[in-house]
């Protein structure tokens, strides 16, 4: 089993930034394309964010474009999501997740092990 826990979450105002960071343990970290996806009250959860096994090709969605940037430590096993310009919108359970194939998939069913999540809350 692969063992996920985000931190970092918070309240922060509108405009502000937030780094979240997600441990990884069970298995080589490297091993695993590494996802950040977010569940708002009443919503699906939506991919935000995701990264290849080595660093090398990143994904993001279109609403966090220029503002989120998602990077890896694989000798820490880390995982971070750098979010700046925050908006009320970005108000969500944040979610760390590990996929084992070669590509980053957008859809949430495609990713194997998940964290408990992280509260993020924008205020306006």
């Amino acid at each position: 089993q692969v063992q996920l826990g985000e931190s970092g979450g918070g309240l922060v105002q509108a405009g502000g930034s937030l780094r979240l960071s997600c441990a990884a343990s069970g298995r080589t970290f490297s091993d695993y394309t590494m996802g950040w996806f977010r569940q708002a009250p009443g919503k699906g959860r939506d991919f935000v964010a995701g990264i290849s096994r080595s660093g090398g090709s990143t994904r993001y969605a279109d609403s966090v474009k220029g503002r989120f940037t998602i990077s890896r430590d694989n000798g820490k096993n880390m995982v971070y999501l750098q979010m700046n310009s925050l908006k009320p919108e970005d108000t969500a359970i944040y979610y760390c997740a590990v996929d084992r194939t070669v590509l980053i998939p957008t859809n949430a069913a495609a990713y194997d092990y998940w964290g408990r999540g992280t509260q993020v809350t924008v205020s306006s």
